[in-house]
């Protein structure tokens, strides 16, 4: 028997990535309202109450109200907006980011897709706070680029479209100065920090693909880790992963496109013994591990369906 899943808000560059992904899935049949019905606001409440697993890729307040129209108890629900993701009733969906986390997607009525930056930054993070070699309190600095495409259709056009009114042929640009960034709660409540690190966005002129970094003084830790530990730390944290690999190159050239076009998720440790720092990084593709392929991997996980199935790998 199939598995019948809405995409509320499949127009967007997600649920188009989505629907992608998809397509060669024989477990799961789509439910497709045309453009008449997609606006009308009865269909949808119906959609979404016909589904066993609806996928949402709307605004926040759009998102919670799709969730408010679900009258049964039957619809599964993952979320790829920001509004629920530091909700504790709802489970986050990062599979390989707890020992317990595959284990509770696969029970769950409501799932938060993670952001796309987060999912770099907590893949390096958070294995080593659990470990105690990094303390909740520690101050911490994420420097994060990422594809345009994670500004949705509007940004999309504006690199692409030389007539779009916010046309731009920058080849990099930072945003998120004043330190607000709608990603921050997530990072800081998944990493289990008590200290909301410092983080420092960036958009390249590539269409997609991201490199996540979080530079650490090594030496000033209070269990001093040395490159090796935090790098067979993250190698034991991900061992037998598909999808979240632990690359051993230290002499690795990384480039934004590297995993473009896939749903991995790469992982690196850098740095300099001699003056006891390093460098960690993320590298993953927006569009897949950071959105889409997230999506898909937690559709197969509360299903019951082969895990990586329809991700691009």
């Amino acid at each position: 028997m199939s598995v019948n899943v809405f995409i509320d808000g499949g127009a967007g560059t997600t649920g188009i990535e989505i629907r992608d992904r998809l397509a060669g899935h024989t477990d799961v049949a789509v439910i497709v309202l045309d453009e008449a019905r997609r606006k009308d606001p009865a269909a949808r409440a119906e959609a979404l109450n016909d589904a066993d697993v609806v996928i949402l890729c709307l605004p926040d307040d759009a998102a919670r109200e799709a969730v408010s129209l679900i009258r049964n108890d039957r619809t599964k629900v993952i979320d790829a907006s920001t509004a629920h993701r530091v909700d504790p009733t709802w489970a986050y969906g990062f599979a390989e980011l707890e020992p317990d986390s595959r284990e509770k997607l696969t029970e769950a009525m409501r799932v938060s897709n993670p952001g796309c930056y987060p999912t770099g930054f907590l893949a390096l993070v958070r294995p080593l706070v659990r470990a105690g070699l990094l303390p909740a309190d520690w101050p911490l600095s994420v420097n994060a680029t990422s594809g345009y495409s994670g500004g949705g259709k509007a940004l999309i056009a504006a690199f692409e479209d030389p007539n779009a009114p916010d046309a731009t042929d920058t080849a990099f640009r930072i945003y998120g100065l004043n330190l607000a960034h709608k990603h921050v709660p997530e990072m800081t409540t998944h990493a289990g920090l008590s200290v909301a690190p410092i983080f420092l966005p960036a958009v390249a002129h590539t269409l997609r693909g991201m490199i996540v970094e979080v530079p650490l003084h090594l030496h000033a830790l209070p269990t001093r880790p040395d490159i090796a530990a935090i790098r067979a730390l993250l190698a034991e944290t991900y061992q037998g992963s598909t999808l979240v690999q632990v690359d051993q190159d230290e002499h690795a050239i990384l480039r934004i496109e590297d995993v473009a076009g896939t749903d991995l998720l790469r992982l690196y440790v850098f740095g300099n013994e001699k003056t006891g720092q390093g460098r960690l990084v993320a590298l993953l593709d927006n569009l897949g591990k950071g959105a889409s392929g997230a999506a898909v991997q937690n559709l197969n996980l509360m299903a019951g369906l082969g895990e990586t199935t329809g991700l691009q790998l």
